[in-house]
């Protein structure tokens, strides 16, 4: 593992999800749904830890937003909910987790059908699924799974869309929306040398970077905070906008306190003025509501889309990975 390593996985992202698109129409991961499930299921169950499980979060969501019962549990959870051929079970991994993964699924098998999305077909946790669905995000030799992310995010997606939650992209076809993302992905590489340094100066302080975000896309902040943690080895947290008055607000007033807000929630100038008047900084990326940026931002980093709920999950983790390569490079380790 190393800065290099990560720099290269980053960089490899527009290509990665450019060739994931093209495996569509051709390639169906959930082609054998329907005869997985004799009948719509009763309930769905996502498992996974730590990144995994902000993508089985986000996907519960929506799946609930559509009317579906959807949990997401932590794989490590000695919960046993009941189980049969009502409930569908959803394991993501992102070749981390695979024990925990593991335990939890063989509670289900032969007795709920199983999906497991995976970087590997071939790893243990395959073998306990009913339908395995390949990331297709290749090789990532850093070990962060920062492309790994990004697929079992899309593809949790498609997999909701396929169970009655909204249509990914607001209405446009799943292959449009990966090449929307890769095209926004290879923007914010581009001009990374322009923004990258800056944003890394404002966000640098002793007690660490707070990753903020909207309910909805909570997972993004969660990945930014993995990454960090697992390359620099950055003190970072993530914590939900609106929420962020009545938790972190307080942190603000006595650390020096910087934070990295994913823009879009309409808590975003409510947590803008707080921490203006703590003397905090802050960073923004993507668009608020109704505006171009958000007020008070030091620096605000925009990209192709970022009004789009689908492309900025998939595509606004890359600002946190970048910045925390930048770091990883300038340690020395």
């Amino acid at each position: 593992m190393s800065a290099e390593s990560l720099s290269a996985d980053l960089a490899g992202k527009p290509a990665a999800l450019t060739a994931l698109a093209e495996r569509f129409p051709r390639w169906d991961p959930y082609a054998a749904l329907p005869a997985l499930l004799e009948d719509e299921p009763a309930a769905v169950r996502l498992l996974g830890l730590g990144a995994a499980r902000r993508v089985c979060e986000t996907a519960a969501a929506r799946l609930r937003r559509a009317g579906i019962a959807a949990t997401a549990e932590r794989a490590s959870s000695a919960e046993e909910p009941p189980a049969g051929p009502e409930t569908l079970v959803v394991g993501v991994s992102l070749g981390g987790g695979q024990r925990e993964l593991c335990t939890v699924l063989d509670r289900y098998v032969a007795r709920s059908p199983v999906i497991v999305l995976t970087p590997d077909p071939n790893a243990v946790v395959a073998r306990l699924a009913d339908l395995v669905v390949p990331l297709h995000a290749g090789e990532e030799s850093s070990g962060l799974g920062c492309r790994s992310y990004q697929h079992a995010m899309a593809l949790t997606l498609l997999l909701g869309h396929r169970l009655g939650a909204p249509v990914p992209g607001g209405g446009r076809n799943f292959p449009g929306l990966l090449r929307r993302a890769a095209n926004a992905t290879e923007t914010l590489l581009a001009e990374a040398e322009r923004w990258v340094p800056e944003a890394a100066r404002v966000l640098d302080s002793p007690h660490g970077v707070h990753l903020v975000a909207p309910a909805e896309r909570l997972a993004s902040a969660g990945q930014g905070v993995r990454v960090l943690r697992g390359g620099p080895v950055r003190v970072a947290h993530a914590v939900e906008t609106g929420e962020w008055s009545h938790t972190d607000r307080y942190l603000a007033a006595v650390t020096d306190y910087r934070a990295l807000l994913f823009a879009g929630s309409a808590y975003d100038e409510r947590f803008a003025e707080h921490l203006g008047q703590l003397r905090g900084r802050f960073v923004a990326v993507g668009a608020a509501p109704e505006r171009e940026s958000v007020p008070g931002a030091e620096l605000t980093v925009r990209y192709p889309g970022d009004r789009d709920p689908d492309v900025s999950l998939l595509v606004e983790p890359l600002v946190a990975e970048l910045v925390a390569a930048h770091w990883w490079r300038a340690s020395g380790r």
